[in-house]
């Protein structure tokens, strides 16, 4: 049985991993092959470094996925501290099914839908050009807010709330019993959000498609809009990198938190 649970758990894995394997191995073809590995090369590399137009929109994505990251992670945790303050009522009940909704709400559906609401807000204020970098800003934040305040949740259940009793009793002020305490104990749960916000953002590309205008542009539009013609090699190269960012970011988040967590068992 245990053999048979391995042989199922390494074909999974296999079949996640193994479209991003052979990704990397052609970025490095020396030919723009897709089939055949006509040997290794960089030259992908160093075309992609020399696209302007790809780097540009690369940059907009990370601009774009850092910035919506962060104030998401700064209100998704502020809300969670509020509806964790709520016990059991109907208004956290409500609360709690309210931001349940934009994650099971199909993307397509949450894009036409901040579309439309924000070419009205445009024409009532009387601006030609509002699609754009701002209305991507509140898009991206608005679907990732969801998934910071259910990560934090969780973690705020499990904080002991007699130690910010005692802080108050020791003479902290509310808020600095939060920063002191509370804010500490549930930081894994903050960084795991921003992490997840920052990777949702990156690669987001129905919401982003109807709400962002054409000054300024994403990567995963740009990749798209490559599709009518035949994709360049050098994309392949940008993916592998991506990859692997993703990869070490993850890596040693998972190592500072394994570390964070031997601490305590030590003192």
């Amino acid at each position: 049985m245990k053999t048979l649970s391995r042989i199922y758990t390494v074909l999974v894995f296999a079949f996640l991993y193994a479209p991003i394997i052979v990704l990397i191995v052609f970025s490095f073809n020396l030919s723009s092959s897709t089939i055949v590995f006509d040997g290794f090369s960089l030259q992908w590399y160093k075309a992609l470094i020399k696209d302007g137009n790809t780097l540009r929109a690369l940059y907009n994505t990370i601009i774009l996925a850092v910035s919506s990251s962060i104030i998401a992670t700064i209100l998704g945790t502020s809300a969670a501290v509020g509806i964790e303050k709520y016990k059991k009522s109907a208004f956290r009940s409500t609360i709690i099914g309210v931001t349940n909704v934009p994650m099971m709400n199909p993307e397509i559906v949450t894009g036409i839908s901040m579309m439309l609401l924000f070419v009205f807000i445009g024409r009532a204020l009387r601006i030609e050009s509002v699609l754009g970098f701002g209305t991507l800003l509140i898009a991206h934040v608005t679907f990732n807010l969801p998934y910071v305040i259910l990560t934090v949740l969780p973690k705020l259940r499990q904080t002991d709330k007699n130690l910010s009793e005692a802080a108050l009793d020791l003479g902290c002020t509310p808020l600095a019993s939060f920063f002191k305490v509370v804010l500490p104990s549930i930081m894994p749960a903050i960084i795991t959000g921003l992490i997840m916000a920052f990777t949702l953002s990156l690669d987001d590309f129905i919401i982003s498609y109807f709400t962002s205008g054409p000054g300024f542009q994403t990567l995963p539009i740009a990749i798209f809009s490559m599709t009518k013609k035949r994709i360049k090699p050098d994309m392949y190269a940008l993916s592998a990198l991506i990859f692997v960012s993703i990869l070490v970011l993850l890596i040693l988040y998972n190592s500072i938190q394994i570390k964070s967590e031997k601490k305590p068992d030590k003192e």
